[in-house]
């Protein structure tokens, strides 16, 4: 009869789970990257969309109109007839871990108003560095 003996079959799992030991936190160091890039790079593109806004309508949404402005025409008749958005191809993006961006206007600093995510949160154990504009800490 041919086959594996039971130890050729423990060396191949031991192998196998080795590999797996040194490539995984690879594969998740890599992926953490990855959002991390996608992230900034949508940060970007919101701040390009909210400068724009601003050339048109004159200033920069509050923080009670929100990013929401980028896609919606504001209430205020004034605002309406200058707006010319929407300012995004799509609908507002969240970022690579599915939460919404925090937007805050200020009003003073440059730019007046901070725009990040939290990134992920998901570990409570690790502190929250915001990813973006002006974030908190």
């Amino acid at each position: 009869m041919s086959g594996f003996t039971l130890l050729e079959l423990l060396i191949v799992l031991v192998i196998i789970g080795l590999l797996a030991g040194f490539v995984g936190p690879q594969l998740l160091s890599r992926l953490e990257s990855s959002k991390i890039t996608t992230t900034e790079a949508q940060v970007r593109m919101l701040k390009t969309a909210l400068d724009t806004l601003r050339l048109d309508i004159g200033r920069y949404p509050t923080t009670q109109e929100g990013l929401a402005m980028l896609t919606e025409p504001p209430v205020d008749p004034t605002l309406r007839a200058r707006w010319r958005g929407p300012y995004l191809e799509s609908a507002l993006p969240n970022d690579a871990w599915g939460r919404p961006y925090t937007y805050a206007y200020s009003g003073t600093g440059n730019p007046p108003f901070a725009l990040y995510s939290t990134g992920d949160t998901s570990d409570n154990s690790r502190p929250i560095k915001g990813i973006g504009i002006n974030p908190p800490g």
